[in-house]
């Protein structure tokens, strides 16, 4: 790869959605391309991230980490020159805080049924 050619880049969502294509550089960190994302996140989905540590890249099976570069993330294997590559995008599920931990398990138990085999 040459030092200046720009990379062009499509984020999967996971429901089969994309974001992009959009050229980005090979010194834009991971963390630049999440705030990308986050930026161009499709209104009205569900499981939006509401921080760029609320969401995974996943290229070529390796999670990305925000501090390294695509220069240092890339898996050359298989890509071909000039082609899209495409990104997956893992959003993590919202972790609840005390109050609302609380209030969840306040709720009335829902009636379960449970078989005994003797």
């Amino acid at each position: 790869m040459a030092g200046g050619e720009l990379l062009e880049l499509k984020f999967r969502l996971y429901d089969g959605t994309d974001i992009g294509p959009h050229k980005y550089a090979p010194a834009a960190t991971i963390a630049t391309l999440k705030e990308s994302i986050l930026a161009k996140w499709p209104q009205g989905k569900a499981n939006a991230p509401k921080t760029i540590n609320d969401m995974k890249l996943i290229n070529a099976g390796r999670i990305l980490e925000n501090n390294k570069t695509l220069a240092d993330s890339r898996v050359p294997v298989g890509e071909v020159p000039g082609g899209v590559i495409t990104m997956l995008v893992v959003v993590h599920p919202q972790l609840l805080n005390r109050k609302e931990e609380k209030q969840l398990t306040d709720l009335p138990k829902k009636d379960r049924c449970s078989c005994t085999i003797m």
